[in-house]
């Protein structure tokens, strides 16, 4: 299935590439949510139409994307958790314990955004954790494990 993409998306292509994907990806994944049309000829005029758009559409999420970084990284992210003998935690802190600390210490971010290739962290201690906040921007965090003080 050949389908052309309206957005940057990962491992496959940028604004305006014409690619050939498997019919299921192509149907399921990117025509849905709004990355990609059909590779139609009514399609390629009306993306050629829409293209300034688009791009500025781009630029903009870019640049914010950016500005998120830049204030993620003056941030110093702390989640307090129960901890039992020899620093080991009463269960463990994921995605969503860091995307919630992250909104409490004022800058919003979505769980899918944060990154632990290594898994979820199962002992108190200072970890550096990996935002992909879009696909050209990662920002590096620290996150500071400690033990609950209740």
């Amino acid at each position: 299935m050949n389908v052309i993409l309206l957005e940057k998306v990962e491992n496959l292509g940028g604004l305006g590439d014409m690619v050939t994907v498997k019919s299921g990806y192509g149907r399921n994944y990117l025509i849905p949510g709004k990355k990609a049309v059909s590779a139609t000829a009514a399609n390629r005029a009306d993306f050629e139409a829409r293209r300034a758009e688009l791009e500025a559409a781009a630029a903009k999420l870019l640049a914010t994307a950016n500005a998120r970084a830049t204030v993620l990284a003056e941030k110093a992210i702390t989640v307090a958790c129960k901890v039992g003998e020899e620093g080991k935690l009463f269960g463990s802190v994921g995605t969503a314990d860091i995307a919630a600390a992250c909104a409490e210490a004022g800058t919003a971010v979505n769980k899918h955004e944060v990154r632990l290739p290594d898994g979820a962290f199962r002992h108190i201690g200072e970890y550096k954790v990996s935002i992909h906040l879009h696909p050209e921007v990662n920002a590096e965090i620290t996150v500071q494990v400690v033990a609950d003080e209740a």
